[in-house]
């Protein structure tokens, strides 16, 4: 079924409902070259805001043609001098500008000179009714840049006994002639005002202009929308014969609905965008779509080069279901995600319409079938899954099983209402790491309903087990499968009954590419029962690349394939950094793959594995079989006495007797057998290459018993263990 008819089947259904479903997303992005610091651990660096500032031009001229770009602080973290920068472009609810820019003409026009600077002030002070008082100051980073700092207010209610009459409110600054100059610290005048000097009894609220030889800019004084929207007015009259000046400053919450948002914003080795809200799933792809193309054109993109593709051997079956698999095949061995993530978010329109506060037991239902499905929670996601992770799934992190249980009865028999405080207190604490950190959770109650913190009551749910992908179709493709699932479980029939006990088979089989995608292969079928159908082939796709094949051979029905699996990586001790705070470390040392062997190989061959052989299962057995091994030896890590295990030396031999009418088997050693073939695995990336035939059998220890796991039940193997 054609997507868009999916997308308006949902809608129909979340309709009938009463169910008003937002979408909004937080894609992440990397120059094609990305270097140094900030493009894989720092916030910011040299390039990062210009990068921001190019994408937001194209996105100007992409989407919202007139819309307004603003500079704003951003959050602070600890360990961090300055608080990072967010870039917010702003526009109307339909897409109309809010503010008229005489310059969106296209024509040139010089940068305000500063001579003119006063004057122009003036002007503002005049279409405001009022008259501004603007004081010089110095810049002490730039002799060549000029600044002006002029009090302005908007009293919208406040004690007129104090804070003087209704409206717009100009100060003097009396400031002696030594004390006029900004802190040395980076970032725009209105952030470095000596503010220390600032007048009593005066609203700490000032507009600062800046004239420098090349632009122009303005930092805002912190204001509610409807003033804001006034001095942006004045401003763009008074900006004509001008180019259009650069802004700063705090832009205020839109708690009406009255402008779309989107956000820039400086993360940790990555580029980060908030998306406006999404009132459907079309303007969701939309936007994923636009920042692709507009990325694209200023050199950014959702997924970084490992290595170039490596050429590897053609496909003896050409068709073009395979020649797309091999192409797939290249791309995932030598891409990956930004790193930075790709979190999907639910909401609603406005918080008197949130869809979620008066249906406890729909989102009870939403919970349980996400952890019934863990191709949900790890087919998307990036390298790093499980406990330690970003975006560990609830059984996975700080909550105790009967906790989670409790939870979900409670909610799910609550009556129908405004439930909002009953569930966040119920299950901010569950969906957290082991840590305690509310953030890092795959479903991330953070933005729910937290008065705690200042963006806290939003009534948001943030899926953040989700990467980026390199096509924007991809990205949506997931987006309508998660809004397909929320209308297919607004029926009650559909929705679990209670959660799944996955035991140790959740960081085992659950974690291989066949299980994930039988999982998923279940969650299709399911919609498609329910007339939501969504085209597998390109869920397949986004399997194949996100889990290469290492090593692929065949002979009439006989198939060995090796793919790339997942293993989840164990957290480390905090570890001291440069700032005096600490950092949480991974031991990301060590990898897992899937070997996938059909009931033909099974019954005729056997595989030996750095010389000892691998248990495969019965021929007729569905047991999947994977290896996990270290890759490198890192610091800090866990034993790190430990060697790595590369090269990996692999053989494929035949079982004694097998074909010759003397039995065989699965079940029989491989030892014995005549080597047939040879690959060494040098790197995760390249694949298992083949060897030169030596007429050698493969060396294999008659009493060596085949690798373990960690326990019996353990489908994966651990060379680590004698």
């Amino acid at each position: 079924m054609d997507p868009a008819q999916v997308s308006a089947l949902i809608e129909q259904r979340l309709a009938a409902a009463g169910v008003q479903l937002t979408l909004g997303g937080e894609p992440t992005y990397v120059p094609n070259e990305p270097e140094g610091a900030e493009w894989t651990f720092a916030a910011d660096g040299p390039t990062k805001l210009g990068y921001a500032r190019a994408l937001a031009a194209q996105l100007q001229q992409r989407a919202w043609p007139g819309s307004t770009l603003m500079y704003c602080p951003g959050k602070r973290y600890d360990g961090e001098v300055n608080p990072r920068w967010a870039l917010r472009l702003f526009t109307g609810p339909t897409g109309e500008p809010v503010v008229a820019w005489p310059q969106s003409d296209g024509a040139p026009r010089p940068v305000l000179p500063a001579e003119a600077a006063e004057e122009f002030l003036a002007a503002i002070g005049l279409g405001l009714g009022c008259q501004l008082q603007p004081l010089q100051l110095r810049d002490p980073l730039d002799d060549d840049r000029r600044v002006w700092a002029a009090p302005l207010s908007f009293n919208d209610g406040l004690d007129e006994t104090v804070f003087g009459p209704l409206g717009w409110q100009p100060a003097a600054w009396p400031l002696e002639e030594e004390l006029r100059e900004l802190l040395g610290a980076p970032g725009p005048a209105g952030l470095r005002l000596p503010l220390q000097h600032f007048p009593e009894g005066v609203l700490r609220q000032v507009l600062t202009l800046e004239v420098g030889p090349q632009e122009w800019s303005l930092f805002l004084p912190p204001l509610a929308r409807q003033p804001l929207e006034q001095l942006l007015g004045v401003i763009a009259s008074a900006s004509g014969a001008w180019s259009q000046p650069d802004l700063s400053g705090v832009l205020p919450l839109d708690i009406d609905g009255a402008w779309q948002v989107l956000g820039l914003t400086a993360d940790p080795g990555v580029l980060e965008v908030n998306l406006p809200v999404c009132p459907r799933w079309d303007a969701y792809a939309f936007w994923m779509r636009v920042l692709e193309e507009g990325g694209a054109a200023v050199g950014l993109r959702s997924w970084k080069q490992r290595r170039p593709a490596p050429e590897l051997p053609k496909p003896d079956d050409l068709s073009p279901e395979r020649l797309n698999q091999h192409a797939l095949n290249r791309l995932g061995l030598s891409q990956e995600g930004s790193g930075g993530g790709n979190h999907l978010l639910w909401g609603g329109p406005s918080l008197e319409l949130n869809p979620f506060f008066s249906r406890p037991a729909w989102l009870v239902g939403l919970l349980r079938f996400w952890q019934h499905h863990p191709s949900l929670a790890y087919l998307f996601s990036g390298n790093s899954v499980g406990p330690a992770s970003q975006a560990p799934r609830p059984d996975e992190g700080s909550a105790a099983w009967l906790d989670l249980q409790l939870a979900h009865q409670v909610l799910a028999s609550l009556p129908e209402g405004d439930q909002r405080v009953a569930i966040s207190e119920t299950l901010r604490h569950l969906h957290a790491d082991k840590s305690g950190n509310t953030h890092r959770s795959e479903i991330s109650l953070d933005k729910f309903w937290n008065p705690a913190w200042a963006a806290g009551c939003q009534g948001l749910l943030e899926f953040r087990a989700m990467e980026t992908l390199p096509h924007h179709h991809w990205s949506a493709a997931i987006a309508l499968l998660w809004s397909a699932l929320a209308a297919h479980l607004l029926e009650p029939a559909h929705r679990p009954a209670q959660m799944r006990s996955w035991g140790e088979a959740l960081q085992d089989r659950c974690l291989l590419p066949s299980e994930l995608w039988a999982d998923l292969e279940q969650v299709l079928a399911l919609l498609a029962a329910d007339g939501l159908a969504l085209d597998a082939g390109l869920f397949r796709q986004i399997w194949q690349w996100r889990f290469p094949q290492l090593l692929h051979w065949r002979q009439g029905e006989a198939e060995l394939e090796i793919r790339r699996s997942l293993e989840p990586w164990p957290l480390l001790c905090d570890t001291p950094v440069e700032g005096g705070s600490t950092s949480r470390f991974v031991d990301s040392s060590l990898r897992r793959f899937e070997v996938i062997t059909s009931p033909a190989f099974r019954q005729r061959y056997g595989v030996v594995l750095q010389g000892r052989p691998l248990a495969l299962p019965a021929a007729e057995a569905s047991q999947p079989v994977a290896v996990r091994y270290r890759l490198e030896r890192l610091y800090p890590c866990l034993h790190p006495t430990l060697a790595p295990h590369l090269p990996l030396e692999l053989a494929l031999v035949a079982r004694p007797g097998a074909g010759s009418g003397q039995g065989g088997g699965s079940g029989a050693s491989p030892a014995g057998g005549a080597t047939l073939q040879r690959w060494t695995l040098l790197s995760e990336d390249g694949g298992f290459l083949p060897q030169e035939p030596t007429g050698v059998d493969a060396l294999v220890d008659p009493v060596a018993a085949p690798w373990r796991g960690a326990s019996p039940d353990a489908v994966t193997v651990d060379l680590r263990l004698p």
